[in-house]
């Protein structure tokens, strides 16, 4: 792939971005009757939606010990901001519960591509999984393994107090089963 952008160069990269977006399907917040969930990491407050309805209300969630970004980084403990979706589940997590997020999604590609922060052929890698319905690759540079999860055996006084995760939404326990009967595959979780 990088051998293909010096021979076509950025404006026709730029045309095979537009052309991509047309062929990959959009993500409507109606995956599961219209719920969506609305994360307000200011407040540590986890909303789950259907239209424009509040469901429910899970107070006190902690999100990365860093706190927020647009640019996440492998390692840097933030969470990244942006519209993402349920992407997998895996209910036998050492944090009880994970609902793992498509990220980095299409547009946390496109924006680090565009800042020079990842090459040509990790842009095309997240295009692709996107467009054929996988998993975007985990292991690259902007990170991956990002969900929503439960503290497992960790201590409930840190998570009541401290932001402690790698950059994952944290609930307890409790909160995470309870979210649980909304979460599905496709839902999206909008971080803000």
């Amino acid at each position: 792939m990088s051998k293909l952008y010096s021979i076509i160069g950025s404006s026709s990269i730029t045309a095979l971005i537009v052309f991509m977006g047309l062929l990959i399907p959009s993500i409507t917040a109606n995956a599961d009757k219209g719920i969506w969930i609305d994360v307000d990491t200011a407040a540590q407050i986890l909303r789950v939606m259907q239209g424009n309805t509040v469901q429910e209300v899970y107070n006190n969630v902690a999100i990365g010990r860093y706190g927020t970004t647009w640019s996440k980084v492998t390692l840097d403990d933030k969470t990244p901001l942006g519209k993402f979706r349920i992407g997998w589940i895996n209910e036998k997590s050492r944090y009880h519960r994970f609902f793992g997020l498509d990220y980095p999604n299409r547009d946390t590609a496109e924006r680090a591509f565009s800042e020079k922060r990842i090459d040509i052929d990790t842009w095309y890698s997240i295009l692709e999984a996107e467009r054929i319905g996988r998993t975007p690759p985990q292991n690259t540079s902007l990170g991956g393994y990002i969900g929503i999860h439960g503290i497992g055996h960790g201590d409930k006084e840190i998570h009541h107090h401290y932001n402690w995760t790698n950059g994952c939404i944290a609930l307890t326990n409790e909160q995470i089963d309870q979210l649980g009967r909304w979460l599905r595959p496709g839902v999206v979780v909008n971080i803000r």
